[in-house]
Parts: structure tokens; sequence; C-alpha cells
């Protein structure tokens, strides 16, 4: 009987898809039904409580820095006429670059900024108070003289 040379991998070798283990069963079985609702399922849930979110992620100038990041977040607190409950707080990941988050009377802003692989900042917005999408953007392109800069609003 012949049979194939099965050749000898290194622990770091990457290993065959077809010698793959197979992926796990979800918990419960196959047929187990999601514990939520996918996106494309979405309903408000809540419709007598006010909502509103934003990301707005844009190329800064240049780097940006803790005291940037706590003066963008308090100056931001003003344009979009929310109420400052903290200060805002930031930490540096030596991996990850600068977060920073403020906290409103109705909700709150974080911030997130990278200086590689590229110059990056990602803002999140979450409020059960109204404001204006485009004051924040405007506010936001300017405070950090930034080129491109995406938003959305949901």
């Amino acid at each position: 009987m012949l049979s194939a040379a099965v050749p000898s991998r290194s622990e770091g070798d990457a290993v065959p898809a077809n010698e793959r283990a197979p992926p796990p069963s979800p918990p419960g079985g196959a047929d187990r039904q999601p514990r939520y609702e996918e996106a494309d399922d979405w309903h408000d849930l809540a419709p007598e409580i006010l909502r509103q979110r934003l990301v707005i992620e844009g190329i800064p100038a240049r780097p940006v820095d803790d005291a940037q990041i706590r003066h963008y977040l308090s100056a931001l607190s003003r344009e979009v006429d929310m109420v400052q409950v903290l200060e805002p707080v930031t930490h540096r990941s030596d991996l990850y670059g600068w977060a920073g988050w403020i906290h409103w009377e109705t909700s709150g802003a974080h911030f997130y900024a990278w200086e590689r692989p590229q110059l990056f900042f990602s803002v999140d917005v979450y409020t059960c108070k109204a404001f204006d999408v485009d004051t924040a953007v405007s506010f936001t392109r300017e405070f950090f003289s930034a080129g491109p800069v995406v938003a959305k609003s949901f």
C-alpha cells in the first residue's frame, strides 16, 4: 500500500485550510436564534427617549495630544450646547494612541487619535438631547485643521 508523505511543519507554519478543524457550533446548537436583532431588523425599542448619535472621523493636520483632546471636548460641549458634568479624561496607550471622554448631563462623547499607522481621529457623540450635526462637524474640522472629514449621524 502506498501512502502519501506528509511534510512536517514547524510550530509557526500555517495550517492549510483543508486540514483545519471546523469552527465551533454556536452555543446551544446550530439552530439557536441570536439573542439580539441584526441591524437590518433594527427598530426603536424606546421611541419616547430621544437619542442622537454622531461619528466624525478625519485626518488631522498634525498629531493630536492630551491637551488638545481635553480642550476640544470642553469646547465641543459649548459648541453643541451640552452641560459638562466632569472635566475631560484622557489616556494614552503605547499600542493604540490617545483616547478621551467627556461626561455631559445628557450623555457624552469619546475621542480617539492615532499617530500610526497614520494620523487619524474618530469622535463618537451620544446624547439624549438634540444638537446640530453640522455645527459639530464644522467645529471638529476647524479645530484640528483636518483634511478629509466624514461624518455619520444616526
